[in-house]
């Protein structure tokens, strides 16, 4: 069950956050390949950030999954996430940073 959290310093007052909630969940679900239905989004708008020593327009996001995490899917998670931000916040891939956590790393397997 993958849950993203996007923080954003941008105001999302009168801004449609539909398509990005929708667009974010299939993401997510086609990356790391987890069912739609079992995708959480979160959006926080008009979070102080200051990045870069500014305050322009700036995200950071979380992925936490049980599996389904590599380098591989983190890249594409970055690449693709940083293009909707772009895309539907006017935040540049530049200022925005993404830590991705899998629950399962590390984990050994008991032999009883």
């Amino acid at each position: 069950m993958p849950c993203l959290c996007i923080t954003t310093n941008v105001c999302l007052d009168g801004t449609d956050i539909n398509p990005i909630f929708s667009e974010a969940t299939k993401i997510v679900s086609q990356i790391i390949g987890k069912p739609e239905k079992f995708v959480m989004v979160i959006l926080k708008g008009s979070v102080k950030i200051s990045f870069e020593g500014n305050k322009e327009p700036a995200a950071y996001a979380e992925v936490i999954s049980m599996g389904g995490i590599n380098s591989v899917v983190k890249r594409k998670l970055i690449d693709q996430l940083g293009e909707l931000l772009q895309k539907k916040l006017s935040i540049p891939r530049t200022r925005f940073f993404l830590k991705v956590y899998d629950t399962t790393a590390g984990r050994t397997t008991s032999k009883m």
